[in-house]
């Protein structure tokens, strides 16, 4: 499988969790946002709307839109389960992760907040102020359903979608400066989440196309380059 992938993505950042849990193989491509790399002619037949992620199969099938590709993984590759047995269960696990990429991230998306800048005259000031009104609307919303599960997960004793959703979203959050003490319940399963290794090496900073992985990658090359290999 061939991921494309640009390391800060929340949305790519999603299914490089679901990968590391399910123990799946994958090559990384890296897609500059900033370089605006999704719209260029190479890679928009994988995703048409010019998003990543885009997770291209050995049979040269391609999948697009996170959520909808993380369904695709629990069908394909259902062990270990990030969705319960119970449909109730599996409809409050829906929810959640509805709320996250239905309700906080497209509003507070890259494009979304160029536009901000180019077509309404918004200053970095005011993009704050748009990320801090919606992922706080949002978070208040996911710090109830999360507490009425009393676990150490958002939906529980077990890790599910809800998790693999919530992580990238409060790292976006704590790029952004947004206040997380309202939402006790929410940091503390992102500080339980983040000592497994599944999500560990899904981190952006884990990541070839991260300044922390350009870094690595160029130690190695300086390393074999000094033992004449």
């Amino acid at each position: 499988m061939q991921l494309y992938s640009y390391f800060r993505s929340s949305a790519a950042y999603r299914l490089r969790i679901a990968l590391e849990l399910k123990g799946l193989d994958y090559d990384y491509s890296a897609v500059n946002l900033l370089k605006s790399e999704q719209a260029e002619d190479h890679y928009r037949p994988l995703n048409p709307i010019g998003l990543v992620p885009a997770l291209q199969l050995d049979s040269h099938d391609v999948l697009s839109q996170s959520v909808a590709i993380l369904e695709w993984l629990e069908e394909q590759y259902p062990s270990p389960a990030l969705l319960p047995t119970d449909a109730m269960a599996r409809a409050r696990v829906r929810a959640f992760v509805n709320v996250i990429a239905c309700d906080i991230h497209p509003i507070c998306n890259l494009s979304v907040t160029q536009y901000l800048k180019s077509e309404f005259g918004a200053d970095q000031s005011a993009v704050l102020n748009w990320y801090r009104r919606w992922m706080s609307r949002g978070f208040g919303a996911l710090e109830t359903l999360a507490t009425a599960t009393q676990g150490a997960f958002c939906m529980g004793e077990s890790v599910s979608l809800a998790d693999v959703c919530l992580i990238p979203q409060l790292y976006n959050a704590n790029r952004f400066g947004i206040e997380l003490e309202p939402y006790p319940t929410l940091t503390a399963i992102n500080t339980h989440c983040l000592t497994l290794e599944a999500f560990q090496r899904a981190a952006p900073e884990q990541q070839p196309d991260s300044p922390e992985g350009h870094a690595r990658v160029n130690d190695r090359q300086s390393k074999l380059h000094r033992d004449g290999q």
